[in-house]
């Protein structure tokens, strides 16, 4: 069974014609979602009539020319957030875990170095240092929101095929189509390494929350610096991107036992995502608060108590849900003790765990917040967030009201994309399980909500 999921049996996402046409909208989408929300009051802007198609696209093709060009400043301050974040990759030190057999590399496990929550100290010190002496304001990132968008792209684009020809010439390429286009979307390489550095780990919480942190920062400075004082609002991002990153660095030990890292490859699907859709398609309501007077968006105490509570909430079944998950895979390894980071948060490790033993091998766990749902959170999985998850994604799309529908677009993205993970997560289980899928799934009724779905 697992020999059978190395093997590339059936296209995905509509095979070549598909993926081509992802790979176009987003980045066209991206530039237009962005345009509405800076240029025209969040409002989504199309063409009046047929006379008005060309002008419309000349004013949208003017926009990204001149207000997102990859000039230097973005070239500048991109590359040099990417280059220090794996130059910290590689000089501090880090817990080392082990992740799950590789059945692809002969059922070989791989060490990683886990110093995501160092470096984020590291990142967190150099850029307010920068930013106290005016060497570089923080207040200028999401000015440049549109340069920095597209050199992103231009570095998801460009990685994924310097990334999928280095696979195929050291022949190291799995589970491929034979169809350029599709091997290049997909991926063609499982587990590339610099050094020390598991780039797809390391892509998968440097880049993108990094970079959602800072531009709510940088939101918040630009605010503090126009009024002298920053939005509950604006506050409420700061947190909950903070909340996000500080969580990927605080357990990443959790990602070497993830499905991403033993069988997702490492191809545009998640780099592009890494590098440029994350991080600049998930904050748009930073981008609609720090171009729009706050009196446009202001809420009660009373709402503002209970947006706050429901993100903090949410975090925390989002939190230990893949904790539980991931201690119990490492509990399966033998392994007992557990990093201990800020914040510990109660019930990240099921005590007596019960589960249900394959014939495969392993353990599907049945306990803690596994008993109501199959899927109920995901922890930091780029593309593939779950209930707490989304939940989370909403409320950063709901802290600006109905003011502009943009802000909503991860959240209502994240519903798409978690239904079809559901699908491909389920169909990889029924084909490595067989049986114990079925038994399994008999005790865990529910796919994603308990009690609905």
């Amino acid at each position: 069974m697992d020999k059978r999921l190395d093997i590339h049996e059936t296209y995905e996402f509509g095979g070549p014609l598909g993926v081509l046409g992802i790979m176009t909208f987003f980045p066209v989408l991206m530039y237009y979602l962005w345009i509405c929300l800076w240029f025209y009051d969040g409002k989504l802007v199309h063409p009046t009539s047929t006379e008005d198609i060309k002008p419309f696209l000349l004013r949208m093709w003017n926009h990204i020319c001149q207000d997102a060009s990859p000039n230097l400043y973005a070239w500048k301050v991109y590359t040099g957030n990417f280059v220090f974040q794996l130059l910290l990759a590689q000089i501090l030190p880090g817990y080392q875990q082990e992740g799950l057999p590789v059945p692809s590399l002969g059922y070989k496990t791989l060490m990683y170095n886990c110093n995501a929550l160092s470096s984020l100290y590291v990142t967190l010190v150099t850029s307010a240092t920068l930013h106290y002496f005016h060497i570089f304001r923080l207040t200028e990132i999401i000015d440049n929101y549109g340069h920095l968008m597209s050199v992103a792209m231009i570095y998801g684009f460009t990685v994924s095929l310097v990334t999928y020809l280095f696979a195929v010439m050291t022949g190291t390429q799995i589970r491929m189509s034979g169809n350029f286009l599709y091997d290049y979307f997909m991926g063609a390489c499982l587990n590339p390494r610099i050094g020390k550095v598991d780039l797809k780990m390391w892509a998968e919480v440097r880049i993108p929350w990094v970079i959602v942190f800072f531009l709510a920062v940088s939101g918040g400075c630009k605010q503090y610096e126009q009024y002298g004082y920053v939005t509950p609002n604006m506050a409420f991002m700061i947190l909950a991107t903070g909340l996000y990153l500080n969580a990927c660095g605080k357990g990443e030990e959790c990602i070497p036992q993830t499905w991403d890292m033993y069988h997702e490859k490492w191809g545009f699907l998640v780099i592009f995502w890494n590098f440029a859709g994350v991080p600049f398609s998930y904050v748009y309501s930073v981008v609609y608060m720090a171009s729009h007077d706050p009196s446009t968006y202001r809420f009660s105490t009373l709402t503002y108590v209970m947006m706050y509570s429901t993100l903090l909430t949410a975090y925390y079944i989002w939190d230990t849900a893949m904790a539980q998950k991931s201690r119990f895979k490492m509990q399966t390894q033998g392994i007992t003790t557990f990093r201990k980071t800020f914040p510990q948060l109660p019930g990240c490790v099921v005590k007596n765990p019960t589960y249900i033993e394959t014939a495969h091998g392993n353990r599907l766990l049945t306990s803690g917040w596994w008993a109501y749902s199959r899927k109920p959170a995901s922890f930091f999985s780029k593309l593939f967030n779950y209930v707490a998850d989304w939940t989370m994604s909403f409320m950063w799309g709901a802290i600006v009201g109905t003011t502009s529908i943009i802000p909503y677009f991860y959240s209502v993205f994240f519903i798409v994309v978690l239904i079809h993970r559901c699908g491909r997560d389920f169909e990889r289980c029924s084909i490595k399980y067989g049986k114990d899928w079925e038994r399994y799934c008999a005790v865990v009724k529910y796919k994603f909500i308990p009690g609905i779905y």
